[in-house]
């Protein structure tokens, strides 16, 4: 039996406060890499420690919560994660070993920093290398259990696990952190981690972070009445206040004293702190553990049956647009506008009006493309839906909304009267106006997609109800003309599967790479639109060419631009033309892109 399990046999342990928020104590500021300065600042890193140790910790954690190669990326530091962790363990080690006492080493392991799956932009595969290689390090340096915490999501926890596991055999603490309602971000409960910890032979489970000591006293009491594996219990010092340029929180060592009884009285086996702890709330609280005696167990006013998950409503049979009622009964034509560069949209509107008038179906309104500053998409939007009455397919990326930003805007979208989405990961900023400018990404388009779904079927992504659903179609985008085409069917698979309703396709110029993607993709069965973008002279086709990733621009077509001089605009449409009339029967619908504005294009090519 590991000395860790045997100790925690005999009786509960105390473990230690907060490393980061301490830290911001001491002086450094959060927007420094923590984990870094177990290189840069051994010493400071070193005296947390020695402070905790005094204070009466029997258990440390490594600074190492965000040492993981995607979380050090930011700072350029992703290639140092096997120096960063073993010299945290180090440090660790070396103070316990100075101050004599029996101490244990827990080395941190924080989640990945991105949510795990093929919607994130951070695959299960890629997650699996990432905790390994944390691992790995964290055994080299001589840590004596692993401490897997802050986790929201029962599935990256498993994958935590399973990759320590695959490293060596040492004991594991495993936490999630939980809302108000006592379930994680994603919906898990109490029983899905005690089911996860039966599964994985978990010594100890528990839950950390996010809330104070009372709602994380109920999650714990829960998991108490449902299994007799040791628990832990790791509060915040509550909520934090924004005073004076500085955080605070505000739970006093006092009550965290209180607390400990009342972990203790339920039988808890690790007790300690989170973010906003100190020194002094760990000496408080071991005063408790030094006088403790146990005066029976404290039942829990929470009812289990009150966490279970909310079923989940039926897709419904949503109040589709006009423009999705026509696909797959007419064929379809839409028309891209981008939002302008400043602030009026009067110019755009009149377009638009002239686009109804002339019986286009849809108008596709560009979210900031080529990563350059324009209105809102959004905005512009909802005032074609207002003041034009011609139904819009919105461009929404991923790029500049992170996870909550991505559901105020979807829902308030569907308030403005947007009905069809097409779900796009987003040019990167270093494309456009502001190169340096920060990409989020907390999702790609198949997560976008997946999250839309969602709003459609009641909830959010994490499965909370919103009380209502929205109804909204749910388009995507397709590259013929990739350079693999087995990956691009791959992802179109999976953006179905996730509830993709219709593909738009890349500008198209060739019908042969048209023919050849529709007969690998025949088996999906969405309905396809087919974008066509006028050429307006040779040297617009040149860039497009080869400048511009996903279009490919004939030879055969340049050579006529060429040709055509000052009439190069004409061969453009008719090019246009002719592969609309060829594709007209592979397709059910075209989407049109004006270069530069020009809408008097776009009706050439449908006379």
């Amino acid at each position: 039996m590991h000395p860790f399990v045997k100790r925690i046999k005999e009786g509960p342990l105390l473990g230690d406060g907060a490393m980061g928020t301490y830290l911001y104590a001491k002086g450094v500021s959060f927007s420094r890499c923590f984990d870094e300065l177990n290189i840069t600042s051994p010493q400071l890193v070193g005296q947390v420690h020695d402070d905790y140790i005094a204070a009466g910790s029997e258990l440390i954690e490594t600074n190492t919560f965000g040492a993981n190669r995607q979380r050090l990326l930011p700072h350029g530091l992703d290639q140092r994660v096997r120096e960063i962790n073993m010299k945290a363990a180090r440090i660790a080690r070396d103070r316990r070993e100075a101050s004599g006492r029996d101490v244990y080493v827990a080395g941190s392991v924080g989640p990945v920093g991105k949510r795990v799956g093929h919607y994130s932009g951070v695959t299960i595969p890629e997650a699996r290398g990432i905790f390994a290689e944390q691992a790995e390090a964290l055994l080299e340096g001589g840590v004596d259990l692993f401490m897997v915490e802050t986790i929201a999501d029962i599935e990256e926890l498993r994958i935590a696990v399973e990759e320590i596991h695959k490293v060596c055999d040492l004991p594991i603490v495993a936490q999630l952190t939980i809302n108000d309602d006592l379930t994680t971000i994603n919906g898990h409960t109490p029983a899905d981690l005690m089911e996860l910890a039966r599964e994985y032979r978990i010594e100890v489970i528990g839950a950390n972070c996010s809330v104070g000591p009372q709602r994380l006293y109920d999650f714990v009491a829960i998991l108490h009445t449902l299994t007799d594996i040791p628990l832990s219990a790791q509060p915040n010092a509550g909520l934090p206040r924004y005073y004076d340029g500085r955080f605070f929180y505000v739970s006093s060592p006092e009550y965290f004293a209180d607390y400990c009884r009342k972990f203790l009285n339920l039988g808890v086996s690790l007790i300690g702190g989170c973010c906003g702890t100190t020194p002094e709330h760990i000496r408080a609280m071991r005063q408790v553990f030094d006088s403790f005696s146990r005066v029976g167990t404290e039942p829990s006013t929470i009812e289990v049956t009150q966490l279970a998950r909310k079923p989940q409503r039926e897709s419904p049979t949503a109040r589709v647009s006009d423009f999705a009622a026509k696909l797959g009964n007419k064929f379809v034509v839409s028309v891209e506008i981008d939002p302008p560069r400043g602030a009026n949209p009067e110019k755009i509107l009149n377009a638009t009006i002239r686009l109804r008038d002339s019986g286009v179906d849809a108008v596709n309104v560009a979210d900031s493309p080529m990563a350059r500053v324009r209105m809102s998409c959004l905005a512009m939007a909802g005032l074609i839906s207002d003041r034009v009455g011609l139904d819009v397919i919105l461009h929404f990326t991923c790029r500049d909304r992170n996870l909550m930003g991505l559901h105020s805007d979807l829902i308030g979208a569907h308030a403005l009267g947007v009905r069809n989405i097409l779900a796009l990961t987003g040019d990167p900023p270093s494309l456009g106006d502001y190169p340096n400018a920060t990409a989020v990404y907390d999702v790609d388009a198949i997560g976008l997609v997946e999250i839309i779904s969602k709003l459609n079927n009641g909830t959010d992504l994490a499965g909370n109800s919103l009380g209502s659903h929205t109804d909204f179609s749910i388009g995507v985008a397709i590259n013929p003309t990739a350079d693999n085409l087995d990956t691009e069917l791959e992802r179109l698979k999976l953006k179905i599967a996730a509830g993709a309703q219709f593909a738009m396709t890349q500008p198209m110029y060739r019908l042969d790479v048209l023919e050849r993607f529709l007969t690998k993709a025949n088996e999906y069965q969405i309905p396809t639109i087919l974008g066509l973008l006028p050429l307006q002279s040779y040297r617009h086709a040149e860039f497009l060419h080869n400048e511009v990733p996903g279009i490919d621009i004939p030879q055969e077509i340049r050579d006529r631009l060429n040709r055509a001089g000052k009439d190069a605009a004409s061969v453009g449409i008719e090019s246009c033309r002719e592969l609309l009339h060829a594709a007209k029967h592979l397709v059910q619908g075209v989407y049109l892109m004006p270069s530069f504005g020009r809408y008097e294009t776009i009706m050439q090519v449908l006379e």
